[in-house]
Formats: structure tokens, C-alpha cells, sequence
């Protein structure tokens, strides 16, 4: 069943990474576009940085899930690796179960963050662009990451119980 979760996690990652990696090849675009635009033509792409920086949102964001899968991220795991096992399981268990949290947290906020925005009607400053749909696209690409954490955990869980036995 686990296995079967994972798969699906690996997936959905590998799938919304695509829209990080859409985004990262829009700012690489824009920004030369802009800068030739600016340096040899004198007329600079209306908004660029704007743009350039709502993309950085959705690659980040969209990146996440595949960076924790492959282990990407940075971890302090030095003392844990000295510890005993069991301890080492435990350990994970809470890792993972904080990681979760944070997550959903997060993303519950950017929910709720977006929804204030797209009441207060929030733009950007040179483009005018609505930014609501930009914090609910970071909190949809975040879901993955808690479905990961998810998983960690329960499979964490299953290995402190196996220890135990």
C-alpha cells in the first residue's frame, strides 16, 4: 500500500515539477528578451519584474516536492547517525510529523492569504496583475510536499513498529 503511495507521490512530484520548470524557463526568457530589449532597442518589456517574479513563486513552489523526494534538501542528520536505531526511527517519526504540519500550515495560510488578496484585489505594482491566483497556485503546488511528508511518516511509523517487535 505504501509502495503504491509512493509511486503516486513520485508522479504527482515529477508532473507539477514541470510547471516549476515551465516557470524557470519563463524567467530565463524574459529576463533576455528584457535585457536585449533594454540595451540594444531602448524599450524594455513592460513588466518584466513583475512577471520575473510571480515565476520565481511558481518555480519554487511547483520544485518542492521533487526536491524532498530526491533529497535535495539541506539536513543536519550528523548526531542522529550516531544514535541507536530505535532512536534513530523516533527521531524520523518526529521529523517527518513536524514537517507535515508545517506543510499543511503552510499551505492552509497561503489558501487563506490568496483569498484576502483576491478580496482586497491585490495587483502588481507595474503590470497590474492579480496576485490571488498566484498564492493559491503556490499553496496547489505545495500539496505534494504534504502528501510526501505524509508518507514519510507513515513509513517512518512502520519502521519504529518493526524495530520494536
Amino acid at each position: 500500500m505504501l509502495d503504491k503511495f509512493e509511486k503516486f507521490n513520485r508522479r504527482l512530484s515529477e508532473g507539477v515539477e514541470w510547471i516549476g520548470f515551465a516557470a524557470l524557463f519563463l524567467i530565463v526568457v524574459l529576463t533576455c528578451v528584457d535585457v536585449v530589449g533594454a540595451k540594444v532597442f531602448r524599450a524594455p518589456v513592460f513588466g518584466a519584474l513583475d512577471v520575473v517574479i510571480l515565476a520565481q513563486l511558481l518555480a519554487v513552489s511547483f520544485a518542492v516536492a521533487i526536491g524532498l523526494i530526491m533529497g535535495r534538501h539541506v539536513q543536519v542528520e550528523f548526531f542522529v547517525m550516531l544514535l541507536p536505531k530505535r532512536l534513530q526511527s523516533v527521531i524520523d517519526c518526529i521529523v517527518n510529523f513536524l514537517g507535515l504540519i508545517l506543510f499543511i500550515v503552510i499551505v492552509w495560510q497561503l489558501f487563506a492569504y490568496g483569498y484576502g488578496m483576491q478580496l482586497g484585489g491585490e495587483e502588481s505594482m507595474t503590470a497590474r496583475i492579480p496576485l490571488a491566483p498566484f498564492a493559491y497556485a503556490a499553496a496547489v503546488g505545495l500539496i505534494p510536499v504534504c502528501l510526501i511528508y505524509l508518507q514519510k511518516l507513515l513509513t517512518s511509523i512502520v519502521k519504529t513498529v518493526k524495530n520494536e517487535s
